[in-house]
């Protein structure tokens, strides 16, 4: 059996780290980023949301990345580590649409525009992507289950990047160009808010995940343990693919 990763180690430091950031984030947000000339204060929500979605779809992509780790290999730890993170990419993503919604409200009078293509695109990643759980779960062997989920997760997160060209290929846009690939479209002080927040938001996504990691594999070796210790003969190894807890 291949050694046990110790997903705890170094978590104190990266929740410590995280905290920091956020801070002088939220810090640079209120303080020094200055107000948009069109938008006003409500702009501001741009160092929340934008963020969010940039790290939401980064995790999906991870998430395929660890699926094919597990494909290979057949562990059941890649195929835990895939699936925790798309449940915190998930979760990310809703914190993006909830935050864009409000902007889109405060800029556009609208809660939300369907002819958007930016807005549509991320909608769609996220439906795709809410499928992965209840598909998931429908499969009872855990073998077949690991496996069906990681070439869901591969297919899905290949999309990612797809999407993503599409729509900056796509005409007509409507939403808020505040930020291109190289962040040129950024004065100085926004761009470093800008820089930081996502810092924060992608260090708040890696502690998130080690902490749902620890947890979850510390379940799993308890659950072994005790089947060991009552004797019975059908624990599965550590090592191999199983539904994560």
């Amino acid at each position: 059996m291949p050694p046990t990763p110790n997903y705890g180690k170094g978590l104190r430091g990266l929740s410590l780290a995280t905290v920091v950031t956020l801070s002088v984030a939220f810090a640079l947000v209120f303080f020094y980023a200055p107000l948009d000339a069109d938008q006003g204060f409500v702009q501001k929500i741009f160092y929340l949301h934008v963020p969010l979605a940039i790290v939401a779809l980064c995790g999906f992509v991870l998430g395929g990345v660890f699926a094919i780790g597990h494909l290979r290999t057949g562990e059941r730890i890649w195929d835990m580590r895939s699936y925790v993170a798309i449940h915190m990419s998930l979760i990310f993503a809703v914190g993006a649409l909830i935050t864009g919604s409000i902007w889109a409200k405060a800029s556009w009078g609208h809660w939300w525009v369907w002819n958007e293509p930016t807005l549509v695109s991320f909608l769609i990643v996220f439906l795709l992507f809410a499928t992965y759980q209840p598909l998931r779960f429908s499969i009872d062997d855990p073998e077949r289950q690991g496996r069906y989920a990681s070439v869901f997760a591969i297919v899905a997160a290949a999309f990612v990047p797809l999407n993503f060209i599409a729509v900056r290929l796509a005409q007509g846009f409507v939403h808020p160009r505040v930020l291109t690939l190289g962040g040129g479209n950024l004065p100085g002080p926004m761009r470093l808010t800008f820089l930081i927040s996502l810092a924060g938001i992608a260090l708040l996504f890696a502690t998130l995940w080690k902490y749902e990691m620890t947890a979850k594999h510390t379940r799993m070796q308890l659950r072994a343990l005790r089947r060991r210790v009552l004797g019975e003969d059908t624990v599965r190894p550590l090592g191999r693919s199983a539904a994560p807890s």
